[in-house]
């Protein structure tokens, strides 16, 4: 079992070259900051207890998944960069359908200008959830923000899986609306107007 100062030891002789691993897996210094922050946290917190001898192997297990989970958390974020304005609607039946069923979109762009609009969109989502009513945040929240699926986001929620996808399918209704009004007609595409760019 490894003491507190081996474990200390550790952190502190990985951290630099953790973070330069995670910087070039991620190319944002900041984002890299908070992976490394919390890799080394659940380092701690699940195998402090663990032999010093352990340590690398788990850290960089550990290292790895939390990039992972990085990656797919952008991957949905950037998804609403460009189609939230398309989600939403009803299958021919009348039914709501789950936007993530059906949408396939890939958004790698690292062009600045790419990176700039994906950035301010997201902000004005985020304050556009605010507007929302509790239910239908707390669905979004959990199926897109926190990436689950519509079984777990219902659990969580105590209410069906056809709740879930009302409140998702309003939601996104109510977002997209409100993303029209700040000024974006297509997401990912922010409309080049003096009035929006002095905001």
């Amino acid at each position: 079992m490894a003491t507190s100062k081996e474990l200390s030891d550790f952190l502190v002789a990985v951290e630099r070259r953790a973070y330069r691993q995670a910087t070039y897996a991620v190319r944002d210094d900041h984002a890299a900051l908070d992976i490394v922050q919390d890799a080394m946290m659940k380092l701690a917190e699940k195998y402090g207890n663990h032999s010093a001898t352990e340590f690398p192997m788990l850290f960089q297990r550990i290292l790895q998944n939390t990039m992972r989970d990085y990656w797919r958390r952008q991957k949905v974020r950037n998804l609403w960069t460009t189609l939230l304005s398309s989600f939403g609607g009803s299958t021919e039946d009348g039914e709501d359908r789950d936007p993530l069923e059906t949408i396939d979109v890939e958004d790698d762009s690292d062009e600045p200008s790419a990176q700039l609009a994906r950035s301010q969109t997201i902000q004005l989502i985020e304050r556009a959830l605010e507007k929302l009513p509790a239910r239908q945040r707390e669905a979004f929240v959990l199926r897109y923000w926190e990436d689950m699926d519509v079984a777990e986001t219902a659990s969580i929620m105590g209410c069906s899986g056809g709740s879930v996808k009302t409140h998702c399918s309003r939601a996104v209704h109510a977002l997209a609306a409100e993303l029209k009004r700040q000024g974006l007609d297509k997401l990912g595409k922010l409309e080049a107007s003096n009035e929006y760019t002095s905001k």
